[in-house]
């Protein structure tokens, strides 16, 4: 997106106002080391239609495209696991979409430029399960699903977490709420945690860290490791 601004009236309705090139680069720069890792997540809780992620991605399949551009099936691999480290939150419906298509884009304009004829249908369906997961509308304030209105649903924000390990994948859903509150002062930690009312207090959603002996976010649900190719069929 070049422009910063949409329209007037999303401005007011919204405060939408998009992040230039420039300083996305910038900002980016500073964690540039984390960039160019091709497994490290990152989370945008108001991603718009992707500046940040977008420029996050091109920077990974970089790396992804130096270190096994001689190997079709490493590259295709890689560029999965660097696609499905990418997270957003959007409050609009339209920007959301926008920002799936632009990530799946660049993904597959890299894909099919290195791949070029092992390029393949099931590899991009791949790509874009991950994205319809890994970026979601919802509101990053009240952590819960949006519908096409903006309106909050019951629905918490989840999302998947994929673990690779060698061609094989585990998917991992969690509650964004949770997630944010294992960041939280430790001082929580402190109080009891709920046990009543679907809350990222509740106990359904923490279990205890052998080692450390502290609460640490239990995934909501959990699907067997499966080669990555395959991860379409887990729905």
């Amino acid at each position: 997106m070049s422009n910063q601004v949409k329209s007037k009236q999303r401005v007011v309705d919204h405060g939408e106002v998009f992040t230039s090139e420039r300083e996305v680069n910038a900002m980016l720069d500073l964690v540039k080391q984390e960039t160019e890792r091709i497994d490290s997540r990152f989370l945008e809780p108001a991603c718009g239609d992707g500046n940040f992620l977008a420029e996050i991605l091109k920077r990974k399949l970089q790396i992804v495209k130096q270190t096994y551009k001689k190997s079709f099936s490493e590259y295709e691999k890689y560029s999965i696991v660097a696609l499905s480290s990418i997270y957003g939150v959007e409050l609009l419906f339209d920007n959301t979409l926008t920002c799936q298509k632009r990530l799946f884009d660049i993904w597959n304009n890299e894909y099919s430029s290195v791949c070029k004829n092992t390029a393949n249908d099931k590899c991009r369906k791949i790509a874009q399960h991950i994205l319809s997961l890994n970026i979601l509308c919802g509101n990053a304030l009240s952590m819960k699903r949006v519908d096409e209105n903006g309106k909050d649903l019951e629905e918490p924000i989840i999302f998947a977490e994929w673990s690779f390990v060698g061609d094989k994948v585990k998917r991992r859903d969690f509650r964004l709420d949770v997630l944010l509150k294992e960041n939280e002062d430790e001082s929580m930690y402190n109080t009891q945690l709920s046990i009543f009312g679907d809350t990222a207090d509740s106990l359904d959603y923490w279990e205890i860290d052998p080692v450390t002996n502290n609460p640490i976010p239990k995934a909501v649900k959990e699907y067997p490791m499966i080669d990555y190719r395959s991860i379409v069929e887990y729905e």
